[in-house]
């Protein structure tokens, strides 16, 4: 057995007003997940609690970010969390507000037979 790679889902999401990390970072999980339909899973009679799940969220500052927030919004499998530096960060005219775009990537491993 080994693990591999399934699907690789990628998203992108905002907070355009108030320069919430989490609420981008979520929104983006949310376009990744409303991209995918894993029916393999009950076609090939696997649990998806089997699914080992890695989110990875690109904003500008993954500190503000709440990784638990994260990892609970998503319905099924082992998940982990990591946030880098990336998205973007458009300021309004004033500095007084700015809008946050966030990426996410979703990666799911499944330990699969090995194929010669």
């Amino acid at each position: 057995m080994t693990i591999q790679r399934i699907i690789l889902e990628l998203g992108t999401g905002n907070d355009l007003h108030g320069g919430d990390y989490t609420k981008a970072g979520l929104r983006a999980v949310q376009d990744c997940l409303h991209h995918s339909s894993l029916t393999f899973l009950k076609s090939l009679n696997i649990k998806p609690s089997a699914m080992l799940v890695e989110v990875t969220i690109g904003v500008q500052r993954p500190d503000f970010v709440d990784v638990a927030a994260i990892k609970a919004s998503l319905p099924h499998g082992q998940v982990t969390v990591k946030v880098v530096k990336g998205g973007l960060d458009v300021p309004d005219d004033n500095g007084s507000d700015r809008a946050v775009i966030a990426s996410a990537a979703i990666a799911v491993r499944l330990d699969l037979p090995t194929v010669s």
